[in-house]
């Protein structure tokens, strides 16, 4: 099967060149890859210096690239379903303009761009069979909803019909003569029980480690790291494989101009903040090149700094590292910390960040927002993992 490799992490951190990248990469070892924009605001055409559409274009042998578009993919994946919300919202009396733009719903464009990875895992007369698709993710947040979307959807899919398919035989002909309200014909529910199959593959194959490789790009800044590590905590609370942190735009040690020196001490500080912050995870770092990296021969470079004779596709980390579970009324937080001594343990909490310190060292970590409102009361060293105990306020 085809490996699925996902980029995302804050907005101009560099998402972009990792995944075209590393795509080209893959095409030189003769591996056909797709690489996939999911972000509104596209960059992968700029990266490539080539004009992208919605379909896949070839970048060159064994390479295609496309940028996601939301109304193009709706028509070509559910656009009857989106007829029938807009004849429903134009006979509740909304304005065709308007019916026309709103039955776009939430989360339809992470839906569609969603159904390209099945379609590409699958292999099809139309566009072949791919060994990797990669997927330029859109910023923190909308990634995470991307992600999270195969869940949301499924609610999505149980609110969307007003009555269950084996039903619609009997009750269609009884609404149709006291109502003029639109009844939605019998293929879309079979467009519909089609998509939630979708939703229910495309789930096992994003929480699947053996196909789905997560890799969270950052720059070495306090407030991109903020953001990553609020990613890596939902990520991994969903059990989604994050495999790879990728630390962009490093200075390199042998640069010695005063404006270098006065960043790189600021670098050091927030480099040892991500190895605090996200280990076990491997970082690779890549040196800043410049401004703007534009071209194959500059995506290149970049590939050669992130994997060197490593295989791109391949798992860098496997496991999870973080695990929440309710015990009764409490809630126990388990951090896979396997390179610790046993030593006395303190936790610090400022605001939704844990500092956690074992000995002489040190992690850092996002909690989730089930447990903000609660305080940690203790904290054990047990087989590679801390686990961390939250009750709730007195």
């Amino acid at each position: 099967m085809a490996k699925i490799l996902l980029f995302t992490g804050k907005g101009g951190v560099g998402k972009t060149v990792m995944a075209a990248g590393t795509a080209l990469s893959l095409a030189k070892q003769e591996k056909r890859t797709i690489v996939l924009s999911t972000d509104p605001a596209h960059s992968l055409g700029d990266a490539l210096e080539m004009n992208l559409g919605p379909e896949p274009r070839e970048v060159r042998p064994y390479l295609w690239a496309q940028e996601s578009d939301v109304l193009y993919n709706i028509e070509k994946h559910w656009g009857r379903v989106r007829k029938w919300l807009r004849a429903i919202l134009t006979w509740r009396g909304v304005d065709e303009l308007t019916a026309e733009e709103i039955a776009v719903f939430p989360g339809m464009d992470e839906l569609a761009s969603l159904i390209w990875i099945s379609y590409y895992q699958e292999g099809t007369e139309e566009y072949g069979q791919y060994d990797a698709i990669i997927m330029d993710c859109a910023p923190s947040a909308e990634s995470l909803r991307f992600l999270t979307f195969p869940e949301i959807g499924k609610w999505w899919i149980k609110k969307l019909l007003p009555i269950e398919k084996r039903l619609f035989p009997i009750f269609s002909p009884i609404v149709r003569r006291i109502t003029d309200i639109p009844i939605p014909e019998k293929e879309i529910f079979d467009d519909i029980e089609d998509l939630s199959s979708q939703l229910e593959k495309i789930n096992s194959l994003l929480t699947n480690p053996e196909i789905t490789r997560i890799r969270l790009v950052v720059n070495p800044e306090n407030m991109v790291i903020k953001e990553a590590q609020r990613l890596y905590t939902y990520l991994s609370l969903y059990n989604y494989p994050i495999d790879l942190v990728i630390c962009n735009r490093v200075i390199p040690e042998d640069e010695e101009d005063l404006y270098s020196k006065e960043w790189k001490e600021s670098q050091n500080k927030y480099l040892k903040l991500i190895e605090e912050s996200f280990a076990p995870l491997p970082i690779r770092k890549v040196p800043r090149l410049g401004p703007e990296v534009f071209g194959l021969k500059s995506l290149e470079e970049i590939a050669n700094f992130l994997y060197g004779k490593d295989d791109p596709a391949q798992a860098f980390f496997k496991g999870r590292v973080i695990t929440l579970d309710q015990e009764n009324s409490d809630y126990l937080l388990s951090l896979r910390v396997p390179f610790f001594e046993k030593g006395d343990i303190s936790l610090l909490r400022i605001g939704e960040e844990l500092i956690v310190r074992i000995g002489n060292q040190r992690r850092n970590i996002i909690l989730p927002k089930v447990v903000l409102n609660r305080e940690p009361v203790g904290a054990k060293l047990k087989e590679g993992f801390l686990r961390i105990r939250f009750k709730e306020k007195v």
